[in-house]
């Protein structure tokens, strides 16, 4: 989709990077990658990976709350259903702030707060009917998986207080007939009407703002 822009010879950190493929597609493009993930058995599968691709790609295993990188490291902050949704906004989001150099960009995909909230628990899928209050996400437990997310306007302000401003944000809709792996029939079709996935590109344009 071209959100993160040209990548050539810039620095990249992709969080939350399970098996690195897609950062191991930036490095193939020129790109300066690095890898983090908290998990010891994802970051082997991108060991393999990266060794078969034959490319530079450090990974580190670390906690995205707590990134284990100087200040303005960073040129792009990159996260496909990673970190940003299985970790604490409040915390990762200063985090990212924290390592993006001056105009840097932070991009990344993550559900929808309309995917909560006409998410039917006992039936396991998406509904027609609003299950829980919009307002309250914040802490979502779906089965033996924990999400984070938040109301669109507390997104902003968040992004707000840590100098990030928002230059687009993406909602994704399958085309009529679309597969995937990660949806049954019923689910795509809802996706079809109601936005399951958000895509949100921010921008450092200043300094964080402490809260009043």
């Amino acid at each position: 989709m071209q959100l993160l822009g040209p990548v050539r010879g810039k620095d990249v950190l992709e969080f939350g990077c399970g098996a690195a493929r897609w950062s191991i597609s930036l490095a193939r493009l020129g790109a300066r990658p690095v890898g983090l993930d908290a998990t010891r058995s994802q970051l082997q599968k991108a060991a393999k990976l990266i060794a078969s691709a034959r490319v530079t790609l450090p990974v580190v295993q670390a906690n995205a709350e707590r990134v284990p990188f100087g200040d303005a490291r960073f040129d792009v902050v990159f996260c496909d259903w990673g970190a940003m949704t299985f970790c604490d906004p409040q915390r990762t989001v200063p985090e990212c702030a924290r390592v993006l150099r001056p105009g840097g960009l932070l991009v990344f995909s993550t559900a929808s707060p309309l995917r909560y909230i006409a998410f039917d628990a006992k039936k396991d899928r998406q509904d027609r009917r609003l299950h829980q209050s919009y307002f309250d996400l914040r802490q979502v437990t779906l089965g033996d998986t924990v999400e984070f997310q938040l109301p669109y306007g507390e997104w902003i302000a968040l992004f707000a207080r840590n100098g990030l401003t928002v230059e687009q944000l993406v909602e994704t809709r399958p085309a009529p007939g679309a597969r995937s792996s990660y949806l049954d029939r019923h689910d795509a079709r809802w996706a079809q009407k109601w936005p399951m996935e958000a895509i949100w590109r921010v921008r450092k344009t200043g300094t964080p703002t402490r809260r009043a």
